[in-house]
């Protein structure tokens, strides 16, 4: 799964081909608020391991793990619901959270890059550990149905090409350049469906 192979001018492995087709499949999915995104990004986390391990993203090895963590409990949040509704509704996050998620994200920088530094033999440290804490946190948001996540993922994303490219893995800083694309349009999605719900019945009427 790791023997090279050209595809559209690009060197790929057929394992990062594979990967590539899941990523898209489950940001496709989590557009569209569909459950089934969870079971997609489980699979493309596994495969996407073996790709980033090979070219030395600890950082993101080790995220892949927590992604499929986190998926089986972001899957579980999707088909549960909060306490108050069956149907995990979206929402914004407030301003408090926001800075919270903030600190969050530097605190968990400073800590991963570290890591990384000192631990393993990886010659970007800093750019994984950031990028690394930054999808967490676009990871804990998309659980939670936050508007706020494709904010996140858009700017993890745009650095992410960046990473990949330097990494010569041109098909998965392709795939980044899409996902952009795609967060923009999910974070469109989104808004439109929350001004829906947030409609009273009366406003429907008029629709």
């Amino acid at each position: 799964m790791n023997d090279t192979l050209s595809l559209l001018g690009l060197t790929t492995t057929p394992l990062e081909l594979l990967s590539f087709v899941l990523a898209l499949a489950n940001v496709w999915l989590n557009i569209r608020q569909n459950h089934w995104a969870w079971l997609f990004a489980i699979v493309s986390s596994a495969t996407y391991a073996g790709v980033f391990f090979s070219s030395r993203l600890y950082g993101d090895v080790g995220l892949q793990f927590v992604f499929i963590i986190a998926s089986l409990w972001g899957w579980y949040k999707w088909l549960s619901g909060s306490r108050a509704e069956r149907k995990l509704r979206l929402s914004h996050l407030p301003p408090l959270a926001m800075i919270i998620c903030g600190i969050g994200w530097l605190a968990a920088f400073g800590l991963l890059s570290l890591f990384l530094k000192y631990y393993t033999n990886t010659d970007v440290p800093y750019a994984d550990g950031f990028l690394t804490a930054g999808s967490l946190i676009g990871t804990l948001l998309l659980s939670n149905k936050k508007i706020e996540n494709w904010h996140v993922w858009i700017v993890v994303d745009v650095l992410y090409i960046a990473l990949y490219t330097y990494k010569h893995l041109w098909l998965t800083a392709l795939l980044y350049g899409v996902f952009v694309l795609m967060a923009l349009a999910g974070l469109r999605a989104w808004t439109k469906d929350l001004d829906y719900d947030s409609l009273t019945p009366v406003d429907l009427r008029g629709l």
